[in-house]
């Protein structure tokens, strides 16, 4: 399969920011993230086959470093936005 761009926008909760914070400047180089009152807002760019590989991928190394982090995504290519909590999917719209 050929790799997508993908524009995240996820909300990330922890109970320890700290290290999610650090972890997230790992899987995330060249996006924002904003710490808000329950975690972090992160903005980002990646690339790969599918939006689940990549919500799968993002989180299963959070939880490597923090096992409460949930996380609420919105991956979006092209026309196409998918949404997340933690590992499922909660739907799929086009613009």
């Amino acid at each position: 399969m050929t790799k997508k761009t993908f524009t995240l926008m996820a909300r990330v909760s922890t109970d320890n920011p700290q290290a999610i914070k650090l972890a997230l400047e790992e899987l995330v180089p060249q996006g924002s993230i904003t710490p808000t009152e329950e975690g972090f807002l992160v903005k980002a760019t990646m690339q790969g086959e599918a939006a689940r590989e990549l919500n799968r991928t993002l989180l299963s190394a959070l939880r490597r470093v923090e096992r409460k982090t949930r996380l609420r995504t919105e991956w979006k290519s092209g026309s196409t936005t998918e949404r997340f909590f933690d590992y499922v999917p909660k739907g799929a719209r086009k613009a």
